[in-house]
């Protein structure tokens, strides 16, 4: 372990989230659970408040004060092919996750993004390019293995302590700092995926939509999709294809036979020509190229709203406020939900809001923007989708230490508060429900 005193927003390096200052008191570079114990008593000894850092994908926002626990040394990830399992370290990628299942024909239930943190990613919910099949990543978890708030390092699984098991899944970060998990892996050695892009100007964009909305209702579970939207800068460092235009983007992934996937996806190319088309069988090791989401560090802010439901009017107003006009640049995803997620064990851990039938993403660059403005076209869009919001989704809700409610329901927020009173009776992590560390 590493201990030293923060002074300066350079003291810590961000990650990938850059858009908001880390300046805690004290920064832990934890390489154990021992360290991490350590430095939370030290922190309950100080009265200072913690925070917990992993690859910093999903950062909530400003680090002011307390003691930062890094985990991102602690990356061991370990299969076992038998029981269909892997025991992830806090500071392990979902890249690195991949890679280690692939040889052994399994793959874990992860996001898009290969560089988000596997075990912070899960404990908000884990929404997965597998998603429909296979429910949440919470859904899949064995064991935990976390330090409360009260300094003890304890193993949690549906034996030991069953009801901290229940709120880590889902609850997200305010319960202790979790060290270590155990996951299930699902027997997926390839799929068939990618994505096909269109022009998303005036009603060829509208037409787009609609099509997408209308064939959500006929696949199957095991094809999980999502649509995204976004205007391309004309800058020179964007591909030609690209430059200046605004986009619209179908997502696929489909466990079934390529032949079958061919079928399925049929009249999505007959909306007309894409002008470009990555479907095609691959192996699940190749699995983030579907999204191809940017890998390298920027500063951004955003949300997610959890939908019953989703017409083609909301839908094209959220495009219209979010596109070409829009005071900023802002990235729109919908998300199909249904399917597994639905019909998932939802007594037995603390993800909300199953029964919604989408998800919408938003993000918005923060270089040259400020919070206040996005936030404010945040509020417009929310108003739109209003009458059919169930809640906020936990795993990106981006720079969101500003907005810590809606993350659960009335009945799970009120069981996760008792968790507190109990495991961290000093309001070490913030005692209210709000931000996962890592979200995509």
């Amino acid at each position: 372990m590493t201990a030293d005193p923060a002074g300066s927003v350079n003291d810590f390096p961000a990650g990938f989230q850059t858009g908001f200052p880390i300046r805690p008191d004290l920064v832990v570079e934890a390489v154990g659970p021992d360290d991490v114990r350590d430095a939370v008593a030290r922190a309950a000894a100080d009265g200072l408040r913690v925070a917990v850092h992993a690859t910093g994908h999903g950062l909530p926002g400003a680090v002011d004060g307390g003691v930062l626990i890094s985990t991102a040394r602690m990356d061991s990830v370990r299969i076992d092919p038998v029981r269909r399992t892997a025991a992830v370290g806090a500071g392990t990628t979902w890249g690195q996750v991949i890679e280690a299942a692939a040889p052994h024909g399994l793959a874990p239930l992860n996001g898009s993004a290969p560089g988000v943190g596997a075990v912070s990613y899960t404990l908000g919910g884990g929404l997965g390019i597998l998603a429909r099949e296979f429910g949440y990543a919470a859904d899949r978890v064995r064991s935990l293995d976390v330090v409360t708030g009260d300094g003890v390092r304890r193993h949690v699984s549906p034996e030991d302590e069953p009801e901290l098991f229940w709120g880590l899944r889902g609850g997200g970060h305010r319960l202790g700092v979790v060290t270590g998990l155990e996951t299930g892996l699902v027997p997926v050695a390839r799929l068939y995926g990618g994505s096909l892009a269109f022009d998303g100007d005036g009603e060829a964009g509208a037409r787009v939509l609609r099509r997408w909305l209308e064939w959500t209702r006929t696949v199957p579970d095991a094809l999980t999709s999502s649509l995204s939207a976004l205007g391309y800068p004309d800058v020179p460092q964007m591909p030609e294809a690209m430059r200046g235009r605004y986009v619209i983007s179908v997502r696929v992934a489909y466990t079934g036979s390529a032949a079958e996937g061919e079928r399925l996806v049929a009249p999505l190319r007959a909306i007309g020509p894409a002008s470009a088309d990555s479907l095609r069988e691959m192996p699940y090791a190749d699995s983030p190229t579907i999204h191809n989401d940017p890998p390298f560090p920027h500063a951004y802010y955003g949300d997610g709203l959890m939908l019953s439901g989703l017409d083609a009017g909301r839908a094209l107003r959220v495009l219209e406020l979010t596109g070409r006009k829009a005071p900023m640049m802002t990235v729109v995803q919908l998300n199909h939900l249904g399917g597994a997620l639905a019909t998932g064990p939802a007594a037995e851990n603390a993800v909300p809001f199953r029964e919604a039938g989408f998800l919408l993403r938003l993000l918005s660059p923060l270089d040259g923007t400020d919070v206040a403005s996005v936030r404010a076209l945040y509020e417009e869009v929310g108003a739109v989708v209003a009458p059919l919001a169930l809640g906020r989704s936990l795993n990106f809700s981006f720079g969101g230490g500003d907005r810590t409610g809606g993350f659960h329901d009335a009945r799970t927020q009120k069981r996760l508060a008792g968790l507190v009173s109990r495991y961290d009776p000093a309001s070490l992590f913030g005692g209210s429900y709000g931000i996962s560390r890592d979200g995509r």
